[in-house]
């Protein structure tokens, strides 16, 4: 289940990826699967060679890519989510979901 973002800026984050552009989108999200996580960070770009490039930076593999038709994406959370987010200077979600 995903909270904590408008509408305006998921449908940014859409474009984006669809534009061919590494976007960042990060909402509150619960799952039993992982617990102690209430945040996920969706990391999409339609260019999947470029999304596979961008995530061996972080050591992410071809293969944990969600392989959405239109928004292909890497899921980060936990302790991944806030390097990567910190590295690639995404202040606004660091800040706006306390991580």
């Amino acid at each position: 289940m995903a909270f904590g973002i408008t509408r305006e800026t998921l449908v940014k984050w859409k474009k984006e990826v669809q534009n061919g552009e590494i976007a960042f989108l990060t909402h509150y999200w619960l799952d039993d699967r992982f617990p102690g996580c209430k945040t996920v960070t969706k990391v999409g770009c339609s260019n999947q060679k470029k999304l596979v490039e961008w995530g061996k930076r972080y050591g992410l593999r071809r293969e944990w890519i969600h392989m959405d038709p239109k928004y292909p994406h890497f899921d980060l959370f936990g302790d991944l989510q806030k390097e990567v987010l910190m590295k690639e200077n995404q202040w606004e979600q660091i800040n706006k979901f306390r991580l």
